[in-house]
């Protein structure tokens, strides 16, 4: 990941940091962790950077592509981002040191986002019709490094499918997923994010092409059982893509967005004020952006601590602070 540098000056500015280039141009540079081109995270993640760089003093955010929430929470925890999407059980796995993350990194809860919904894709013409269908099949789990990876390993487990033997496995980002299942070189894919998420949208709208979502939601008791209560049965409505005429089940994971946990309380504060006093700027970049409320914060949908300058924001709204 690309670090912005201030010409001619040695010294990088980090988050809450004062430093001497800070001290003479007088703007704190704030990194974005986001996602790949094809999801939500990363219009998203653009549409705040544009809102904070815009509203809070002294603020430069700029958003960033990246493979999405494990990518995000090893860029903070090596210090190379000063904010990133995730989602809550990645979020869990790095605060905890486990899975993919050899050692616990100290973040804390910035904001409680909206939900992230599992997507389990293919077309017609596959034979897949169901999830035990997708033993012997090719199937893409997502980018490598990705949130989607692991909660689709999860959701395979839950259906009794072994992702490193069931499966010609195939670990590709949404885009290329989309890609590969129009070129015919998958059968199916996951993807965990917002409704609608434009890579899907594409391929709902591709001529011959007829996309099928297919029912999943029953997965989630078992995720519950061995992964803990992060994991919850939905749904996804009826021609929330073209041509998918059936409401189907599915699991949803809430999305978090994070910071180190030494973040200046005073910044943090402002952006969490400014994030939920400009959400209508957000909801024009995307509709998922709504969920962006108070009532979504103190439900347990994080599982990490949040961070006291969001703390304090939620307190001045009178919400209720566990």
């Amino acid at each position: 990941m690309k670090r912005i540098a201030v010409a001619a000056l040695a010294a990088m500015v980090t988050f809450g940091i004062a430093s001497s280039v800070q001290a003479q141009d007088k703007r704190t540079r704030i990194s974005i962790g986001t996602g790949g081109t094809g999801g939500v995270y990363y219009p998203l993640g653009g549409g705040i950077a544009s809102v904070l760089s815009k509203h809070v003093p002294g603020v430069d955010a700029t958003a960033e592509v990246t493979a999405g929430s494990v990518a995000n929470l090893q860029l903070l925890g090596s210090g190379k981002s000063e904010m990133g999407f995730t989602m809550a059980d990645s979020a869990w796995d790095a605060y905890n040191g486990l899975d993919k993350f050899k050692d616990k990194v100290p973040l804390r809860t910035l904001v409680v986002f909206y939900p992230n919904r599992m997507h389990v894709v293919t077309v017609e013409g596959t034979g897949v019709n169901k999830m035990t269908d997708l033993k012997g099949k090719r199937v893409s789990t997502g980018a490598p490094v990705s949130g989607t990876e692991v909660m689709s390993n999860r959701l395979l487990e839950a259906f009794g499918i072994d992702a490193a033997k069931d499966i010609t496995r195939e670990r590709l980002s949404v885009a290329e997923s989309v890609n590969a299942i129009k070129d015919g070189k998958i059968d199916a894919f996951t993807w965990v994010g917002g409704v609608p998420t434009p890579a899907i949208t594409d391929l709902a709208a591709t001529p011959g092409k007829k996309i099928k979502l297919i029912d999943h939601g029953d997965g989630a008791e078992g995720m519950r059982k061995k992964y803990g209560p992060i994991y919850v049965k939905n749904r996804v409505l009826a021609n929330a893509y073209p041509g998918e005429t059936r409401e189907t089940s599915n699991v949803d994971v809430w999305n978090l967005l994070v910071v180190p946990a030494n973040a200046d309380e005073k910044l943090v504060y402002e952006i969490t004020k400014t994030l939920f006093e400009k959400k209508d700027e957000l909801v024009k970049v995307h509709k998922d952006a709504m969920f962006l409320e108070m009532g979504n914060q103190m439900t347990g949908a994080s599982p990490i601590p949040f961070h006291p300058g969001a703390l304090k924001y939620f307190k001045e709204k009178g919400l209720t602070v566990q």
